[in-house]
């Protein structure tokens, strides 16, 4: 595959277009003589999908993320997406509700763009709830959490439902919780399932402990994509990093505040609210519901799947 630094050919109407997007996915887009053998309804829907994907700004190398606490080093073969970018993708593309602060941002492997059926991405968020103490990794007991943690999923059902989102189920463990104790780096997978969807949904968590909080990076993917997933996992972990004075390192008791939870809160997902409670920490779905103008058409998303058919 070609670096992610490629030239996109924009074909639309009579006349075509050529446009350098760094850090652009290798995108395909369809003539009007291809476009005619489809209905103008899905001629309408891939014009918009291609409209979507042309406004993104795809990025990659070092990534300063938004209030200069932490960076990501992303590589060629990954993209990174602005906050506004990583929202868009979200809501208008992949359908989750609204958070009530946008992302830091989102990573996508260089492969696929954010709408092909094949792609997976990851959120980046930053929890400035305090100095996470990781004294507890050992001790927690994950069979036990992970029946409070179904127990919590059912109660936030019922906000969704009211919302007119679909409700969630956590199935079980896609992978156990693991705590790297000298790089201060946590990952654990769940499968969950989406409104009685036959089908289940992965969500892979990394967390990254700093000084006064945690770096939040979420998986979003299939299940089917788990081996995919868990062969990204040590290049993802390498991006993020705190900037000097912001590392697990440079806590200062007397100065910093300690969060109101270890390990066992972080892998819960649970953060305090302002009013004292612990609430259920959004979580974002791949789930191709709230799309962009009509809704996808399985065709017009066969058109954007990333890669250049000759190069397969």
């Amino acid at each position: 595959m070609k670096s992610i630094h490629s030239t996109l050919i924009l074909v639309v109407g009579v006349s075509s277009a050529v446009f350098a997007l760094a850090g652009a996915p290798k995108i395909h887009l369809n003539s009007d003589a291809e476009l005619a053998l489809y209905d103008d309804e899905t001629q309408a829907q891939y014009r918009a999908e291609a409209a979507f994907l042309t406004a993104l700004s795809y990025q990659d190398g070092l990534i300063q993320l938004p209030g200069g606490i932490a960076q990501l080093q992303i590589p060629e073969d990954y993209y990174y997406l602005s906050p506004e970018d990583a929202q868009k993708v979200l809501v208008e593309a992949w359908g989750n509700p609204p958070g009530d602060e946008l992302p830091l941002g989102m990573i996508f492997p260089a492969r696929f763009t954010p709408l092909a059926d094949e792609a997976w991405g990851v959120t980046v968020d930053y929890e400035a709830d305090g100095h996470v103490s990781d004294e507890d990794a050992n001790q927690t007991d994950y069979n036990a959490l992970f029946d409070q943690m179904q127990a919590d999923m059912q109660q936030s059902n019922e906000w969704r439902l009211s919302e007119g989102y679909g409700s969630i189920e956590l199935v079980g463990w896609a992978a156990r919780p693991y705590y790297d104790e000298v790089g201060k780096k946590l990952h654990w997978a769940k499968e969950l399932r989406f409104d009685n969807s036959a089908d289940t949904t992965l969500n892979y968590n990394i967390r990254v402990l700093g000084r006064e909080g945690v770096l939040v990076l979420n998986f979003i993917a299939d299940m089917e994509q788990l081996a995919q997933v868990e062969n990204a996992l040590p290049t993802v972990l390498n991006m993020p990093g705190f900037s000097p004075g912001n590392t697990y390192g440079d806590f200062d008791s007397s100065l910093d505040t300690l969060a109101a939870y270890g390990i066992g809160g972080l892998v819960a997902g649970k953060v305090l609210a302002k009013t004292g409670f612990f609430v259920v920490a959004l979580i974002f779905l791949k789930k191709f519901g709230i799309v962009l103008v009509l809704g996808l058409v399985a065709v017009a998303r066969k058109f954007f799947a990333g890669r250049d058919e000759k190069e397969k």
